[in-house]
């Protein structure tokens, strides 16, 4: 009896735990359904792409020079015997620049002049025996062929005399030649010989170079895809005029404060670059450009109507762009764009791929969103606050 009671306790706690146990599970299954939280979309800042304008730059490396860039070179050899400039200094046409020796010069303008007085008195004489020798023959005391032998000793005598004077304008211009004036106003530049030094219209480098800076060339290239964008809108010559102004960067990251303007393209492209040579034509009052200094020139690319997009807003796949349009349930999917090249490095405008009016996600890109994921859209100056909530 006491076995059998034994029995029907052990039944009875039995019974109690597997009953206490499906309780337990029942109220953790409610319980679980009711605290577990619901999995809410991120906030993430989109925009509404519109039609705008677009103001960007092309900029081309560039080479200064001189409107003209005259080397100065003797046209006598001789020594130098004054540097009447110096580097750097401002020259008027006709200034005095260098003065050759002149001692074998003067002496050759005396012996060409002499032997122009000995021409001249040549001619007298000869004049003459020729009149003389036609007054005998007027007589017939002289034969015709005596005359005629006068006559051409003078006409021999007239033409040394026109060498003579040919001789002596000869020396005096070689004399003038040791005098080297600057052909035009410009800038004085470097100066490799000095007085001492053997001058020599043969020498491979020339006494210096003035150079006319009151206006500069600016020298930059364009490929040939650029050169066929400008003649798509019409002829060359009209594109280049529709042109807008340029700028100019110095060297020091500086603007220079005078606008430029594109004049001409070179009617060649080099096989060897794919580019033809363009100049812009800048004034430079103040002298600030010199010849052989370099830049940026930076050329306008101003664009109406188009899409602008933030650069953080895509993303690459496979050599491709593309950006998470958000469509009207709030889901993103990636959509393939194109974008132009040009950029300021912050922007793209966009050529294809998106519609004004659609909206896109400019936060998450290339770490949160993927296709097909919803998201609640914020505008972006609350996506920060917004960001710890969805965090």
């Amino acid at each position: 009896m006491f076995k059998e009671k034994s029995m029907n306790v052990s039944s009875l706690k039995t019974t109690g735990i597997m009953l206490a146990g499906a309780a337990l599970v029942i109220l953790t299954g409610c319980g679980g359904k009711q605290q577990m939280p619901q999995a809410q979309a991120p906030a993430i800042a989109t925009v509404t792409v519109e039609a705008t304008n677009s103001q960007l730059e092309n900029t081309y490396p560039v080479t200064i020079k001189g409107k003209t860039d005259i080397d100065i070179r003797p046209q006598v050899t001789g020594f130098i015997t004054k540097v009447h400039v110096d580097e750097g200094q401002r020259v008027r046409k006709g200034q005095v620049l260098f003065t050759l020796d002149q001692v074998q010069f003067n002496a050759a303008v005396e012996q060409a002049q002499a032997a122009l007085n000995a021409a001249q008195t040549g001619v007298a004489t000869a004049q003459l025996t020729a009149d003389n020798k036609r007054q005998l023959l007027e007589k017939n005391i002289i034969s015709n062929y005596e005359y005629q032998l006068a006559d051409n000793q003078l006409q021999t005598a007239k033409a040394q005399l026109v060498q003579a004077q040919a001789a002596l304008t000869n020396a005096r211009k070689n004399l003038a030649y040791t005098v080297v004036t600057a052909p035009s106003d410009g800038v004085v530049g470097k100066i490799p010989n000095r007085e001492g030094s053997l001058a020599s219209p043969s020498s491979v480098q020339p006494l210096t170079t003035v150079s006319d800076n009151s206006e500069v060339y600016a020298y930059f290239s364009l490929t040939e895809k650029d050169i066929l964008g400008l003649s798509g809108k019409g002829s060359l010559k009209n594109a280049i005029d529709s042109m807008p102004s340029v700028q100019l960067r110095l060297a020091d990251g500086s603007i220079y404060p005078v606008e430029g303007k594109v004049a001409t393209v070179s009617g060649v492209i080099d096989n060897t670059t794919g580019s033809a040579s363009v100049r812009a034509l800048f004034n430079n009052p103040e002298g600030l450009l010199r010849s052989g200094s370099t830049g940026q020139i930076i050329i306008p690319d101003n664009q109406t109507n188009v899409i602008v997009i933030p650069q953080k807003a895509t993303f690459e796949l496979q050599d491709r762009r593309f950006v998470y349009v958000v469509n009207d349930s709030n889901m993103v999917f990636s959509t393939p764009i194109t974008v132009e090249a040009n950029n300021d490095g912050k922007n793209f405008v966009v050529k294809s791929g998106l519609q004004p009016g659609q909206r896109i996600a400019i936060e998450g890109v290339g770490t949160t969103l993927r296709d097909g994921m919803p998201i609640t859209p914020v505008d972006p100056q609350a996506a920060p606050q917004q960001a710890p909530a969805a965090n």
